[in-house]
């Protein structure tokens, strides 16, 4: 456990819906044991509740406490692995049907939030910027495959005045505006999965760390205080896995990922920085990205560091990225400072697999996790229930572990990080 991920954030400030459940304690039959109470835990949870079956749900602190209550809330289209390099590795079919899941896991965020009434300031539209001029063709000519390869009409290219009229800089050139694409309070989406879940059946125990395991014929999920028998395990640990499960700790890397929140801002001055509310990322390797919240916020996703702790100032280790893009905000107040650890892949494709007949795994996400994540846990779901279709689609995507494998993936990693940071400053 990171000690800095106990520090508040404007998402659990604005939550709603927090309900307390108890830890599990003795011993309790279930269909399903779902291991981690982020959206591929709650999503897998719900669906299964919903063909009929028991669930039981572990989460290690809180509902929502990793990455799925604490990232930016974007939720659109795509994979980062292109639909052409997917169609080198796994075939056009193949490739097509990965991109049309892309477009599934979306809709079914706002399905779900439109079912089950979830308050969570769901806001249209994303936009994918350059941060550098010689960025601008590359995006245009993804605007333009998308449009021409995959016949999907809901894209659109931005020119450069355009993007600088509408986020009020001049330090933004041209973007892919994705239209379907939407954007939410990340917390309160797991939340309202959380009730959703509960009031289909499912027993969620929070302060629940698993210690150990077994799949098989006898399958059991053990905590400190109590056990779980089951026909099915669930792994939906994501970067929180940790040592639990080795034979898939390689497959990720977990890193972390920090966050801003400005005082409340005027109108004025929202519309001026984001005339049309929309979300934002922009082309840097290590991404900046930004949205205004509910209440008028600035949230601002800038930095990440590959190490177990945080900053110890956030605020201040966050603020120098927002402020190269928007040196007039200089004077305004930061009231919230919070990280995240999510998992990437080697090849920032999701990893699914089932590594035993009843024991499953969907991770990996990549900054994707609340779209992708959302139908990995529908995907496992429907595995169990006997529809395998899709979730075998992504399992046949090659996943390859980090070379070295949890002893030494760390360092490589950070040399290829400090590479692609220093391409983003000079070239």
């Amino acid at each position: 456990m990171n000690e800095n991920n106990c520090r508040a954030s404007y998402y659990a400030d604005s939550a709603n819906d927090c309900v307390d459940y108890a830890a599990l304690s003795g011993e309790q039959q279930a269909d399903i044991c779902v291991i981690g109470a982020g959206y591929t835990g709650l999503s897998a949870a719900l669906h299964l509740a919903k063909k009929g079956y028991a669930v039981t749900l572990l989460e290690s602190e809180t509902v929502g406490w990793g990455a799925s209550g604490r990232n930016g809330g974007q939720v659109c289209p795509g994979h980062n692995m292109s639909h052409a390099e997917l169609s080198k590795k796994v075939g056009r079919a193949a490739a097509d049907a990965l991109w049309h899941s892309s477009l599934e896991s979306v809709q079914l965020v706002k399905d779900l939030i439109a079912e089950y009434q979830i308050d969570c300031d769901l806001k249209q539209g994303v936009m994918h910027v350059a941060a550098k001029p010689a960025h601008v063709a590359d995006i245009r000519d993804s605007v333009s495959y998308k449009q021409k390869v995959l016949a999907y009409d809901k894209i659109d290219f931005v020119s450069d005045a355009e993007v600088q009229a509408m986020l009020g800089t001049e330090r933004y050139y041209g973007g892919e505006y994705w239209q379907d694409a939407v954007h939410l309070h990340p917390l309160n989406y797991a939340l309202g999965l959380a009730k959703a879940a509960t009031a289909a059946g499912v027993k969620i125990h929070e302060h629940s760390r698993v210690t150990q395991y077994q799949a098989g014929k006898h399958a059991a999920v053990h905590t400190q205080d109590g056990v779980v028998k089951a026909k099915y395990i669930l792994l939906a640990c994501n970067g929180y896995l940790d040592k639990l499960e080795p034979r898939i700790a390689g497959k990720i890397m977990p890193i972390n990922n920090f966050i801003i929140a400005t005082e409340p801002l005027s109108d004025e001055l929202c519309r001026r920085i984001n005339r049309d509310d929309i979300a934002v990322a922009d082309s840097r390797f290590v991404i900046n990205y930004f949205k205004l919240s509910g209440d008028n916020r600035l949230l601002w996703g800038g930095g990440e560091n590959y190490r177990r702790h945080f900053p110890k100032d956030i605020p201040n280790f966050v603020r120098p990225y927002m402020l190269q893009f928007y040196p007039e905000l200089s004077d305004v107040k930061i009231d919230y400072g919070w990280g995240g650890t999510l998992a990437i892949t080697l090849n920032r494709m999701p990893h699914f697999d089932r590594l035993e007949e009843n024991l499953f795994v969907a991770q990996g996400y990549s900054g994707h996790g609340v779209a992708l994540a959302t139908l990995g846990g529908k995907l496992m779901a429907e595995a169990i229930s006997g529809s395998v279709e899709t979730f075998d689609l992504f399992s046949r995507v090659p996943s390859p572990s980090f070379p070295g494998g949890t002893l030494l993936r760390w360092p490589g990693l950070v040399a290829g990080m400090l590479y692609y940071s220093m391409r983003d400053r000079f070239f």
